[in-house]
């Protein structure tokens, strides 16, 4: 394995002081698959103390000296040196109390999570694996380093990672690693919510979340616990061939890879089960679901601290998943006015994933309304049709000049000319607006 150039120079300059060097954890994890990494660790059997003096006269940063880690700057580019280690007890089920420095690497790398992060690469490209990392690796399965009963007591949050891990490289997550998640998942009440978000995120966008999201449901259900009322519950409905939360999970697996995305997906129909009612000949409804999937959505994502924009958008598109395209220009020009170009775009690749997590029953009527629907969109954003106020030909100081009395009255006619251009009722023109502007004006 050969390391980028400055990584190497690093290495290289702590050994020709006398001091053992790695890199290690996920940048050899990430080589070893061909992947790039996104920054380089080292550990070292240098204390933080003889990693200065090794590099004196080169900017350093005490960015957590007392666990042992400095960082080497070079070119801009931060490089995190780390002591090899010992931890202590964990009693938060976080972080350790202490740590302990120790002249081993096998020691520093018998305290990480899996054995896929225990592989350390020196200068010349030799590889120190002595937990069977590259096996694991080459197997694409996921195995905690010694117990893992032991592993997830220390550090919770591994639990969220072991299913990242697995969710990103689709990796399967082995069976002892496996059973050690199922009963440890209570833990992750005891995780700040903000590392929750992020792993949790990372998890969706991968390429693998649709086993992982069936095979580990108890584990999220920890900290979406509103998820468990769609857990096998059948959905009697010709439209559908899942239970609402395969459905919703398989929908995860098909929209596009970004957070946003995949969140909706998550929650599109997570209210179903509250508003669910039965016909005579027992067929399943459940109207409105709309509105209280995206109240829960808000909730458990303000209760996560995901940004406020986002949450906002996101309960924009799980309002709106729903709604049935009649054909009319009208129709996606009022919601382009609610959801904005950008928004709407997201809406289509949320209902593609919605529709083909269905049944085979009337999807391609389903997608060919979904298509005409986009391409009335992009024929009214390309002839500049008016949706919005701001596309007006007359604004509120036309209608003040033209005798309309300021005040509320003149947000009140804005919104009918508006409504008047939309309908095709009238043309988006000042004179004809100006002219109905008045009308209205009298009728009030």
């Amino acid at each position: 394995m050969n390391l980028p150039e400055q990584p190497q120079w690093i290495i290289e300059k702590l050994r020709q002081q006398g001091f053992e060097a790695y890199a290690v954890g996920g940048c050899v994890r990430d080589s070893l698959l061909g992947m790039t990494p996104h920054d380089w660790d080292i550990c070292t059997s240098a204390k933080p103390e003889q990693i200065k003096a090794c590099f004196d006269g080169f900017q350093t940063v005490d960015i957590g000296i007392q666990h042992g880690t400095v960082a080497i700057v070079l070119d801009h580019i931060p490089y995190e040196v780390t002591t090899y280690r010992i931890d202590g007890e964990y009693a938060d089920n976080r972080h350790p109390s202490s740590v302990t420095f120790t002249s081993s690497l096998r020691e520093d790398l018998a305290r990480r999570d899996f054995t896929v992060n225990a592989i350390a690469c020196n200068a010349a490209g030799e590889i120190a694996d002595p937990f069977q990392g590259r096996r694991d690796l080459k197997n694409r399965l996921i195995r905690c380093v010694g117990n893992p009963d032991r592993r997830f007591e220390e550090d919770a949050l591994r639990i969220l990672r072991a299913l990242r891990f697995a969710s990103c490289y689709r990796f399967q997550i082995e069976a002892k690693t496996a059973a050690a998640i199922h009963r440890h998942a209570g833990l992750l009440r005891r995780i700040a919510v903000e590392r929750i978000q992020t792993e949790l995120s990372r998890l969706l966008c991968g390429d693998g979340v649709e086993q992982i999201l069936n095979d580990y449901r108890d584990v999220i259900a920890v900290f979406v616990p509103e998820l468990r009322e769609t857990f096998d519950f059948d959905q009697h409905n010709p439209h559908h061939c899942y239970d609402v939360y395969r459905h919703i999970v398989h929908s995860v697996s098909l929209v596009p890879q970004e957070p946003l995305l995949r969140l909706t997906m998550l929650f599109h129909d997570i209210g179903k089960p509250r508003v669910c009612t039965v016909d005579m000949l027992g067929h399943c409804h459940f109207k409105g679901h709309q509105q209280v999937s995206a109240d829960i959505a808000v909730d458990v994502l303000r209760r996560l601290r995901f940004p406020t924009e986002l949450i906002h958008t996101c309960e924009q598109l799980v309002i709106y998943h729903d709604v049935r395209y009649n054909g009319e220009k009208s129709q996606i020009k009022r919601i382009l006015n609610k959801l904005g170009e950008e928004n709407f775009r997201r809406l289509f690749s949320v209902q593609y994933a919605d529709t083909l997590s269905q049944s085979a029953y009337q999807r391609e009527e389903k997608l060919r309304k979904l298509a005409l629907a986009q391409a009335q969109l992009e024929e009214i954003l390309c002839e500049q049709q008016c949706f919005s106020l701001r596309q007006l030909a007359v604004n509120g100081r036309d209608l003040i000049g033209a005798g309309v009395p300021q005040g509320m009255e003149i947000g009140r006619i804005l919104h009918l000319l508006l409504e008047d251009v939309i309908d095709e009722k009238l043309p988006n023109e000042k004179a004809a607006l100006l002219a109905a502007a008045k009308e209205y004006s009298k009728k009030e």
